[in-house]
């Protein structure tokens, strides 16, 4: 998986063609929008219809009825990847075997799927022939962190998102602080609520429907074999934390994995 120039325009090229991004020039949106409320409470609550019973069926009135479903072809000609929305980003710290390249950037294909062992999938979009730096990374070493984002880095964390040659770190670009794990040689970032130290179990790549020969994503199965976890956002009992601290992401309240958390 030789590295080049060229290599590079292509994934940029590919890209563009997925526009993932609709607005083109999102600071002029950002300008447009609210002010951040500093302050703003995470707060749990009852559902819509707590007296909900059996049977009863959705808690709208019926007005899911008053609206018909118009037909999608997922493979028509420019049609967005996906739908699905919102999705936890996992931001995903790599480094090469040899040590001589470090990448972190944030992916959007990415999901816990079970508790033991702890395993989590990320989704890379192109083939192996047009690997992504983290997914580079990644084949080559087997390891990675996966890191939680949360309010206080958000903006850090979305300039990871930039398409960087291979060998140029988005650790600078961010500013963020990479710290030492136990088990893998890839830095966890030290500002995260969360942390995952993951081992690369599998991967499987996939072809396109549309165009025969064209590998358009690969998938990888990692491992979660160590956390870390911020002490003031973590339980007594060390399984659960807690969502109001800094605004950590919903998924990590949840995640009650039978691992030690370093």
């Amino acid at each position: 998986m030789a590295s080049n120039g060229n290599q590079h325009d292509q994934m940029m090229d590919s890209e563009k063609h997925v526009q993932r991004n609709p607005h083109g020039n999102f600071k002029e949106v950002e300008a447009s929008r609210p002010e951040w409320r500093e302050g703003a409470k995470w707060e749990f609550t009852k559902t819509r219809m707590p007296d909900w019973k059996p049977g009863m069926g959705a808690n709208d009135g019926g007005e899911w009825n008053k609206h018909r479903h118009v037909e999608i072809d997922p493979y028509e000609d420019g049609r967005p990847a996906t739908a699905i929305v919102p999705r936890p980003i996992g931001f995903v710290s790599t480094r090469s075997k040899d040590g001589s390249s470090t990448n972190l950037a944030p992916y959007s294909y990415t999901q816990v799927i079970n508790h033991d062992p702890p395993l989590f999938v990320v989704g890379y979009s192109g083939g192996f022939d047009k690997a992504k730096d983290s997914l580079r990374n990644l084949v080559d070493s087997g390891e990675c962190v996966l890191n939680i984002i949360s309010e206080h880095y958000l903006e850090a964390a979305n300039a990871s998102s930039v398409n960087a040659p291979y060998g140029v770190s988005e650790w600078s670009l961010t500013g963020l602080t990479p710290a030492s794990c136990k088990h893998v040689k890839a830095s966890q970032v030290a500002e995260a609520i969360f942390s995952v130290e993951g081992k690369l179990l599998e991967t499987k790549e996939y072809e396109s429907r549309v165009t025969p020969g064209k590998m358009t994503g690969v998938l990888a199965i990692i491992e979660g074999v160590h956390f870390w976890a911020r002490e003031d956002a973590l339980n007594d009992d060390r399984n659960q934390l807690d969502p109001t601290v800094r605004s950590v992401h919903p998924i990590e309240a949840v995640l009650q994995f039978p691992a030690d958390i370093g």
